[in-house]
């Protein structure tokens, strides 16, 4: 019947429509979700991005939750990787607010800052210690406030040693494992002199490495270094007396560095805040 043909082609022409006005909402969202999540450093006027680096170092746990409480060498890179696209960027201000972390996370998040020819500067806030320490020591300059705590070269190590509660709660502790080391370190048993022996040995064996990276970073002579790898920390005043810290001062002193290193004016000078892309 010719009523139901026409049907069946208005039916068709319909959907036809239906699945083009589809497909461009799609592309639109997308496009719009790639704009909303593509993370500028430059506002078009600022030349200096400043990269936050707070909280623990760690491996993992980067995320919106974790941005004031963890930094990870991922952070870091997603930084560095949007900075190559910012063509009025012409140096970065890594902020610190650090006790440290792990030592391998810190290590790479310093490597990483070493590797960075732009100008760069560390400004340490409250404290750069230990890891965060390290991540400092890679930056071309170091400032710090007279007060900041700064340094705790070494490592540290601990943990629990529960086998005597185990006994006054009636829990008896059954290791199976193979490897007399295996179980180093078991909150359930107490630490051998073995065990002790090697772990201690490990510690030195890292330490002996953290110092050395910052005798090459800092261009420090080592055995003034290791004098200071006490695992203490210094105020800035100190620091730099030692000379783990360039210059005393906060966010203009950055400036001031910033000029001399660039050749300009000091009102030339001005700060872009990156913020990390919601995940």
């Amino acid at each position: 019947m010719p009523h139901m043909s026409f049907g069946r082609e208005l039916a068709s022409v319909l959907l036809k429509v239906f699945a083009v006005v589809l497909t461009i909402a799609i592309i639109i969202g997308m496009i719009g979700f790639f704009a909303f999540s593509f993370t500028s450093i430059s506002d078009g006027e600022c030349n200096i991005a400043v990269m936050p680096i707070n909280g623990v170092i760690m491996p993992f746990g980067n995320g919106v939750a974790y941005q004031e409480f963890v930094t990870t060498p991922t952070d870091v890179r997603d930084f560095l990787s949007t900075l190559e696209y910012e063509t009025m960027i012409e140096g970065v201000m890594f902020e610190i607010n650090s006790p440290g972390g792990t030592p391998v996370a810190s290590e790479d998040i310093a490597t990483q800052i070493a590797a960075l020819e732009m100008p760069n500067i560390a400004l340490v806030g409250d404290i750069a210690a230990s890891g965060g320490y390290m991540i400092a020591s890679a930056a071309d300059t170091i400032v710090a406030s007279p007060m900041s705590d700064v340094g705790s070269i070494g490592v540290t190590m601990s943990y629990t040693e529960e086998s005597e509660k185990n006994k006054e709660d009636g829990i008896t502790y059954v290791p199976l494992h193979s490897g007399k080391f295996k179980d180093m370190g078991n909150p359930n048993k107490p630490l051998t002199t073995e065990e002790r022996t090697l772990l201690e040995g490990q510690l030195q064996e890292i330490h002996n490495y953290f110092v050395d990276l910052v005798s090459k970073y800092r261009n420090i002579n080592r055995d003034d270094v290791a004098t200071l790898a006490d695992g203490s920390t210094l105020t800035g005043t100190k620091a730099q007396e030692k000379k783990l810290v360039d210059i005393l001062g906060g966010r203009d002193a950055v400036k001031e560095a910033f000029a001399v290193k660039l050749g300009k004016d000091i009102s030339e000078i001005k700060f872009c805040e990156y913020v990390p892309p919601l995940m």
